[in-house]
């Protein structure tokens, strides 16, 4: 089995679009590597990996088929996350928002806590969902052999990409905070920058037609 060389490119490109747009897991990495530390920034980024690994185990053991019998339940996953991406961006637009990559006092979590927080959100991200959900199988052929091992190995370098891209996040999050801490008119475009993706990829997600959910990460 071999897996085309078409879906190992469309899947990197798809995993280094997904790592470099805002969302959940950058939110969540970013905030807690520079309010507590790159340590827990990295116990955090554990937690994301577990939770690609959970999204993963299920797309092998065909568990996202649900998805495709039940449109009922792609339909909630989209509203769930719809909400929540308009959340996040209502954070960072709304006067006097929050932002990434400002300090705020938050309470120093136990790596236990913070490996399970990094691990929710991921779970709870509806770009990872979607993408194992609907965009995976696009690129999985039944002429290339076993579709659970063709599974497996996009699934892997999609997270190889993913955890790469999160930890160099994690690794200058704290530099770039103290750089756009200098700056606060770039501190601001950042926000807005940020809110307005996060708003954008919500109402994309929420338009996607059940019947053609790749579109939602395309």
């Amino acid at each position: 089995m071999v897996v085309s060389s078409s879906s190992v490119i469309g899947i990197a490109l798809v995993a280094l679009s997904l790592v470099l747009t805002p969302g959940p897991n950058m939110i969540y990495l970013v905030s807690r590597s520079v309010t507590q530390g790159r340590t827990a920034g990295l116990v955090s980024l554990l937690g994301v990996a577990a939770g690609f690994g959970f999204y993963l185990v299920a797309a092998v053991a065909g568990l996202t088929s649900v998805f495709v019998l039940v449109p009922a339940a792609f339909v909630a996953l989209k509203v769930a996350g719809s909400i929540y991406l308009l959340y996040l961006a209502w954070q960072a637009l709304r006067p006097g928002g929050t932002n990434a990559f400002t300090p705020r006092d938050l309470p120093a979590d136990r790596p236990g806590r913070l490996f399970t927080m990094g691990l929710v959100t991921n779970l709870l991200n509806p770009k990872i969902a979607v993408l194992y959900v609907a965009l995976l199988p696009q690129f999985v052929h039944p002429r290339d052999g076993s579709m659970a091992a063709q599974s497996l190995i996009l699934g892997c370098i999609q997270i190889s990409i993913a955890l790469t891209g999160n930890f160099l996040i994690v690794l200058f999050a704290g530099s770039l905070s103290r750089f756009l801490r200098r700056r606060p008119r770039w501190l601001r475009t950042q926000r807005f920058m940020m809110g307005g993706v996060l708003g954008a990829l919500a109402v994309k997600l929420a338009t996607t037609p059940a019947a053609r959910p790749v579109a939602a990460v395309s």
